[in-house]
């Protein structure tokens, strides 16, 4: 937890979003140290499944070729293990869904991102009802389940996702999946002010969805502790002859428009 909060402690902080196996493995905790190295302020990183529902096509595409490369649960905590023995310091908040977390064991699961280094988890396709097991395998490794808000989450979940959150919340800044657009939504300041009165005081809210420009970037940085980049991320590093080049411009471009 000493490492998110460091995080947030000039805000507002850069948040990438890469996954674990795409291109390749190697390549890809190239570019996460790259991006943790060149300006990120905590990356999520991403694990792979065969299903990725909250996802548009580009993080679609690339978790589907980390998962042909065979990129499992264990590989990803393997990458999170070797990111910190090469001198990563910022915080790396696991991003996947459900099934595999459950299969891999969630007691274990969480012993064994405490132990690679991992400082959390998001899961974008687990409800707060369903959530006991893996808050309770988390909390005894001292980790975080990071919980996610909408638009569209009623005044009373909302209370009850925030009553107990950890880290940060995730705000999700338009309905739909993942993905570039090209404007941040005109209701965004609006929403993150009712989620800031329902929230405890100095609880960091983090805006992710739809982040596509450095100028998005700098915009909703001016409202939010943290600015989540995803599609985009994965798009320009995706397409680049040299990708970890290709990250450490990207990190370098975000983290300058965003401040902090």
């Amino acid at each position: 937890m000493s490492r998110l909060k460091a995080a947030f402690s000039h805000p507002p902080a850069f948040m990438p979003y890469f996954p674990v196996g795409f291109p390749t493995f190697d390549v890809s905790v190239d570019v996460i140290e790259a991006l943790a190295k060149n300006g990120a302020d905590l990356v999520e990183v991403g694990l792979s499944f065969s299903d990725p529902l909250a996802d548009g096509p580009v993080i679609q595409q690339a978790t589907q070729v980390a998962h042909q490369n065979g990129v499992t649960t264990a590989g990803v905590l393997k990458a999170v293990a070797e990111l910190r023995a090469r001198g990563v310091t910022i915080p790396l908040v696991l991003m996947g869904y459900y099934n595999p977390l459950l299969a891999y064991g969630l007691p274990r699961l969480a012993a064994d991102a405490a132990e690679a280094g991992a400082d959390g988890f998001i899961v974008p396709d687990l409800p707060l009802e369903e959530s006991a097991p893996l808050i309770e395998a988390l909390g005894a490794a001292g980790l975080p389940w990071i919980r996610m808000l909408a638009p569209t989450t009623p005044p009373e979940r909302a209370r009850a996702l925030l009553s107990e959150a950890e880290g940060f919340v995730y705000l999700v800044s338009l309905t739909g999946v993942t993905g570039a657009r090209d404007q941040v939504s005109g209701d965004l300041p609006g929403f993150i002010g009712r989620v800031r009165n329902l929230a405890r005081p100095g609880l960091p809210l983090a805006v992710g969805f739809g982040i596509a420009t450095p100028a998005q970037a700098q915009a909703v940085g001016r409202l939010a502790e943290g600015v989540i980049v995803g599609s985009a991320c994965v798009k320009t590093i995706g397409q680049a002859s040299d990708p970890v080049q290709a990250a450490v411009s990207f990190a370098q471009a975000f983290k300058a428009a965003a401040g902090g």
